[in-house]
């Protein structure tokens, strides 16, 4: 550890934000109607698109129709991605000639991709073809990050409303979103990491000669369309399957930078298009703050386990001063910019990994996991981190509310009995599948088989797959053999429930809050713009992530770390 580390984990930050906001700035006059720099060139497309899939793009939604719309297009993106992932060896542009998935991963897959986790129980480069990797997989990066920023506008729409109906058009806020936001940061994405050295061919591998005069055939794929687009929209699955640590994913500093930085710019500026479309920028700078207080944080907290806790292995091997763990991590990042990724990856519901967080000294692997347990939230998904975070603001003035007696109000808008339960239902659903599958799954006999470790390594594993299923990251501790039945299905409902049983009370709490009058501050009012409301989120976040999740961490990563101290004196 020292000021170099922690000087490139401030810059990363620092310069997430700084693209971030900008980029909201443009996205709220994209959710807004408004005219952009694009317009000339997209315009037409957009015009066409409406009339090839019958759009009225003047016709409002209501919240039930608006998630009616929502369910229906996410149904209809996984059923068209299980046949063709069933069908991948009949199919063309299969130059691997791999074959099809079994029903249980092709059912997992699909889910992974439609609900943005990119969960993978398959090593990419050996089980897709380049259709499902480009026609099938990269289609649904697009969409699934579309229909969370999509949802973000609704939220954003119903804080502005007064006593309104609607919440807008799901089918153009998601038009709009992808078209003049997603497909061009990735598309500039993409030919910058081709010309950093990323792959982007459609030839099946190219064969290499080894030191020893060996042959060597080495896959090839279109890679770099793919890793803009898994950073972007913050989906996080990787061609490879060690994913950004693959040299052909991820194979410079600079490469490593411009990834990093794209996987939170997007989620940052989502917040910054909701405090334009809500009239609320103050107060939507307080919950920017918020996220980077929490993920600097935890960034620190996991560079400071990564460098300053004794190694058992070098201790033995009689080198007590090992400066840093090195195992699981690439050598041209090191353990700085390896810790930024993983608070960064696991703060928001990408997923996708530079190092191996399974390598990870117990408390790293447990704040990475932690930040899932929050809800992906710092600053979680696009659009799904900003919502979120809104429930939780909610509690937050609930809380206060309570204790000065007063009906809370956040944003102009009274919050009662109705959005509270919504928020609750919204909450709740992360322990519900996180600590009940975990429960089930640490007694199961067919579960436990596809353990590499027992004891708290191996809780920690059970753990941490179901908190990235259910937070919808996608990032693996390694050691748990996912692709049998029993944890591809239980993984993919877990999906499912990290997913829609949060969109749907969220869209009810937006269809609420814009059928309500906008009102202006009084004197009672608690301000949501000061460092005490951002204070309070804080305490919330925490508290409720510690309360629901304290325990089961104890018996996991806290143990271990303990353990590890042991074995180190």
């Amino acid at each position: 550890m020292d000021w170099r580390g922690w000087a490139e984990i401030v810059f990363t930050i620092a310069l997430t934000v700084a693209v971030g906001w900008p980029l909201g700035i443009f996205m709220a006059r994209v959710w807004a109607g408004g005219r952009t720099w694009l317009d000339p060139v997209l315009k037409p497309v957009e015009a066409v698109a409406y009339a090839a899939f019958g759009v009225d793009r003047d016709k409002q939604q209501g919240w039930f129709a608006y998630t009616g719309a929502v369910l229906a297009f996410s149904a209809a993106g996984f059923a068209l991605l299980y046949g063709l992932l069933r069908l991948q060896g009949v199919l063309p542009f299969n130059p691997q000639g791999f074959d099809g998935l079994s029903p249980h991963l092709a059912f997992n897959t699909a889910v992974s991709f439609v609900t943005n986790t990119n969960w993978q129980s398959y090593a990419g480069e050996a089980t897709m073809s380049n259709l499902s990797q480009m026609a099938g997989l990269t289609v649904h990066n697009f969409v699934s990050a579309g229909t969370g920023l999509a949802i973000a506008a609704a939220l954003s729409r119903a804080f502005a409303t007064d006593r309104g109906e609607t919440l807008g058009n799901f089918w153009v806020d998601l038009m709009r979103t992808t078209l003049y936001v997603l497909l061009p940061l990735a598309i500039v994405t993409a030919l910058a990491l081709v010309a950093a050295g990323v792959p982007q061919t459609l030839l099946a591998n190219v064969e290499g000669s080894t030191v020893e005069g060996a042959k060597q055939v080495i896959s090839l794929f279109p890679t770099a369309s793919q890793e803009a687009i898994k950073q972007w929209g913050t989906n996080g699955g990787g061609i490879f399957n060690v994913n950004s640590a693959h040299p052909f994913e991820n194979p410079t500093p600079l490469t490593n930078l411009i990834e990093v930085v794209s996987l939170n710019a997007l989620a940052f500026g989502t917040v910054i298009a909701f405090g334009r479309i809500a009239l609320a920028r103050k107060e939507a700078r307080a919950l920017l703050t918020v996220m980077v207080i929490l993920v600097g944080a935890a960034a620190a907290a996991i560079y400071a386990s990564e460098t300053l806790t004794p190694q058992p292995a070098m201790i033995a091997a009689g080198i007590p001063d090992a400066s840093a763990n090195m195992e699981g991590k690439e050598v041209r990042f090191g353990p700085a910019a390896s810790s930024i990724w993983a608070a960064q990856t696991t703060g928001a519901s990408n997923g996708s990994v530079n190092s191996m967080h399974g390598s990870y000294m117990p408390l790293g692997g447990g704040v990475a996991m932690f930040l899932m347990q929050l809800g992906e939230i710092l600053p979680g998904g696009v659009g799904s981190g900003l919502y979120g975070i809104v429930v939780l603001a909610l509690l937050a003035v609930f809380v206060a509310g309570l204790m000065v007696g007063r009906t809370p109000e956040y944003l102009g808008k009274k919050v009662e009995a109705r959005e509270i339960k919504f928020a609750m239902l919204a909450v709740l659903i992360l322990p519900l599948s996180i600590l009940g599958f975990s429960a089930i799954a640490a007694v199961l006999p067919v579960a436990l088989e596809g353990l590499l470790n027992k004891g708290p390594r191996g809780l920690t594993e059970i753990l941490y797959a179901y908190s990235s299923a259910t937070g919808n990251n996608g990032s693996a501790y390694a050691g748990l053999t996912a692709n049998a039945p029993w944890w591809n299905t239980t993984l993919g409902i877990a999906m499912l429930l990290g997913r829609f049983a949060y969109i749907v009370p969220v869209l009810a709490i937006a269809g609420a809050l814009a059928a309500k009058p906008k009102l202006q501050p009084t004197a009672g009012t608690l301000p949501s713009d000061s460092p005490l409301f951002a204070g309070l989120v804080i305490g919330i976040i925490l508290i409720l992530g510690g309360l629901q999740f304290f325990p089961a961490l104890a018996l996991g990563p806290i143990v271990e770390h303990f353990q590890v101290l042991t074995a180190s004196r």
